[in-house]
């Protein structure tokens, strides 16, 4: 992959290797459990994956929104104008039509649609301590009604991630009662997957990285047309194990739920609706004290 600066104008992903790859990865793709995926080593070369991680610790401040409840506790960024030149660039091309052909050949999708607002996506970091309950993704795009979820690109951008911090993303049976498969989160790793009303996934253990690190990672959502798709907003689903915590998951699922569709009804910011969600943490606490 080329090793040259984004700035000059040049790419930061070597398509033509991709494709040598497609036979490969299809196959992966295709046979992935517990539903459809495929994990992508060594997507960038050395040199732009070092510029990615500066850029990530360069990401302005302000910019990241806290998503600080039951079910998970991170932040985000969707602002690629507070992003710098590489992390703009390597998500540019993967947004580029030329990176959509590929993916359109790697899972059998046709006429994949980007989504340029990055909602829900773009960048993600959790600190020591951080977590994302299980769930299945919102199925239909909030602010297009037509535009049915259909895939999630994730690009891990940790240098020297250990096993032992946890933060492997768990990939679960239809049913909620197994992890099938777990990705652990190192650096320059990409995962691609198949998403719906089932694709249940998480890393739902509080993480055990030294402070001052975090686990980061870019994420890109693809749609595709649909007359009436299904809409569900995200399903946060109790594991087994998960004992007394059951309750306060499906509370503040059904929270989610109402900042939901008050979303796509009133055009309701994500800001705020974290806002909304963290009054509801901070009540139950005060129930409890």
């Amino acid at each position: 992959m080329n090793a040259d600066s984004p700035s000059n104008g040049t790419t930061v992903l070597d398509l033509l290797e991709l494709r040598k790859r497609l036979p490969a990865l299809k196959e992966g793709f295709s046979t992935g459990h517990p539903y459809k995926h495929v994990v992508i080593d060594e997507f960038l070369t050395p040199q732009v994956f070092q510029r990615a991680l500066t850029d990530f610790d360069l990401v302005s401040k302000e910019q990241w929104t806290g998503y600080l409840h039951i079910n998970e506790r991170k932040f985000a960024n969707s602002e690629p104008s507070t992003w710098g030149p590489t992390l703009r660039q390597i998500a540019a091309e993967l947004n580029s039509p030329e990176f959509i052909a590929i993916l359109e050949e790697l899972t059998g999708i046709p006429n994949l649609i980007v989504d340029p607002t990055f909602e829900g996506g773009g960048l993600h970091q959790s600190l020591r301590g951080g977590f994302l309950n299980m769930h299945a993704d919102f199925t239909v795009h909030p602010h297009y009604r037509h535009w049915k979820r259909r895939l999630n690109l994730l690009l891990y951008c940790n240098e020297n991630w250990l096993a032992e911090y946890g933060g492997g993303l768990e990939l679960w049976d239809a049913t909620m009662s197994r992890a099938e498969t777990v990705v652990h989160p190192f650096g320059n790793r990409v995962l691609i997957f198949a998403t719906d009303a089932t694709s249940f996934h998480g890393h739902p253990e509080p993480l055990q990285c030294p402070d001052g690190m975090a686990r980061q990672s870019m994420a890109l959502y693809y749609f595709t047309h649909e007359d009436k798709p299904i809409v569900k907003s995200t399903d946060y689903r109790a594991r087994p194990t998960d004992g007394s915590k059951r309750i306060l998951i499906y509370l503040d699922k059904i929270a989610l739920r109402v900042f939901d569709a008050a979303k796509r009804k009133l055009g309701i910011s994500n800001l705020a609706g974290t806002k909304i969600l963290q009054f509801v943490e901070r009540l139950r606490h005060s129930r409890h004290d």
